[in-house]
């Protein structure tokens, strides 16, 4: 089975990129390139309204995206996995991670990315921000998703390890994926709370139990998708009588 999960806004770029010693390259950096070349065309002011962000945010993200360059390597890029520290990344806490887990994580797990695509955990990319909703044109594409089309979804279909997707992205990033052109058997994982009398998606809890989830599945090695549902992180637990074949229900 194979593992998606969206990235993140924080970044951590003094990680230690000792504690891995298998790097590999994302296979999608000739389409990045052509995301970076229109970005470049953009001076702070438009970039911050483009991405809805502070001018500072901004200012750091146009020099981020005049700096990027080819070829990656260890001084100039950095492992997606450690380099990414948000709620999910939080979660995923890869401080104690083995050889083994950095290896299973490796081929049972995917980021979605509006810049480079889909990236496996140590494949090197250098910092940005560019979230997968944004309404950028590159060439004739109207915005990411159009950009992007079919590749994000063929290159899970290509993976061996991908009888079954195991959904733990965002809205958003997973639209990026093409659901009927899918060769996987699809399984949305989600988190509810219970409020009052029923049970709602927490935004910023659901985002720190997509990476506890993550986590589960990779320090424990599973293959099987029936395993998961013996999940029992934060009090969280499998509610049988909410899920359905598709959609696993996790609540607290």
């Amino acid at each position: 089975m194979l593992v998606v999960i969206s990235p993140a806004k924080k970044l951590d770029e003094n990680c230690n990129k000792n504690i891995v010693s298998r790097l590999t390259i994302p296979a999608y950096l000739e389409n990045s390139s052509k995301i970076v070349k229109s970005l470049r065309k953009y001076s702070v002011n438009k970039l911050s309204e483009l991405m809805n962000i502070s001018e500072k945010i901004s200012l750091l993200n146009y020099e981020r995206y005049i700096k990027w360059s080819l070829p990656f390597n260890k001084k100039n890029s950095h492992p997606a996995l450690l380099l990414f520290q948000g709620d999910v990344y939080k979660g995923i806490s890869v401080e104690d991670f083995k050889k083994e887990d950095f290896l299973f994580a490796q081929n049972s797990l995917r980021i979605l990315s509006g810049l480079y695509g889909i990236l496996k955990p140590l494949d090197l990319i250098q910092p940005y921000r560019l979230e997968m909703g944004t309404q950028l044109k590159v060439g004739k594409h109207s915005d990411l998703y159009d950009f992007w089309g079919d590749d994000i979804t063929k290159a899970i279909n290509k993976e061996k390890n991908s009888d079954y997707l195991i959904n733990l992205a965002s809205v958003e990033y997973f639209k990026s994926i093409k659901k009927e052109k899918l060769k996987s058997k699809l399984i949305n994982v989600i988190f509810k709370e219970k409020r009052n009398d029923s049970y709602k998606i927490i935004g910023i809890h659901a985002k720190k139990a997509r990476g506890l989830m993550s986590r589960y599945i990779i320090k424990n090695k599973i293959s099987n998708p029936l395993d998961i549902k013996k999940f029992k992180k934060e009090n969280y637990s499998y509610n049988k009588n909410l899920s359905s074949d598709s959609d696993w229900i996790f609540t607290r």
